[in-house]
């Protein structure tokens, strides 16, 4: 079963996919809740480049690794990369009148519901737009 998960960030794309490829802003966004936290990214942005994020409970309860490899790129359009668990994502990015929409598809996995799913990867691409939009408003601000 595949999941879609979108919102609208209130940015140009230059902006949405230097946040979503730039592994120092990838830690500013890529946890679910304000209790979790995502101390490293690295990653290898070409097919077949690899990618690996440390996500971490702030109180030290809980970690896990999520990587996995670039399949395809078309730079600032669409990103397709494999899990490491196998499961196949395609994330989207598409220039709107008041910003850019993000459109993630992935397959959803076998433990957890469907809509557990959704709304954990739901939390996360909402705080990448909340990162994205405060970052975006306040260079804007500073050209000025």
């Amino acid at each position: 079963m595949k999941i879609t998960i979108e919102t609208l960030v209130a940015a140009p794309v230059e902006k949405v996919w230097e946040a979503w490829t730039t592994p120092h802003a990838i830690t500013q966004w890529n946890f679910a809740s304000a209790d979790w936290h995502c101390p490293s990214a690295s990653l290898d942005l070409r097919s077949g480049g690899k990618f690996s994020y440390r996500m971490e409970a702030k109180d030290g309860s809980f970690g896990f690794d999520f990587g996995g490899t670039f399949s395809s790129l078309a730079k600032q359009e669409r990103i397709d990369l494999t899990i490491d668990d196998g499961r196949q994502v395609t994330v989207m990015f598409a220039s709107h009148p008041v910003g850019t929409k993000v459109t993630e598809t992935f397959e959803a996995e076998g433990q957890n519901s469907a809509e557990l799913q959704r709304q954990g990867w739901q939390a996360i691409l909402d705080n990448f737009k909340h990162y994205v939009e405060a970052t975006a408003g306040s260079k804007e601000a500073k050209q000025r």
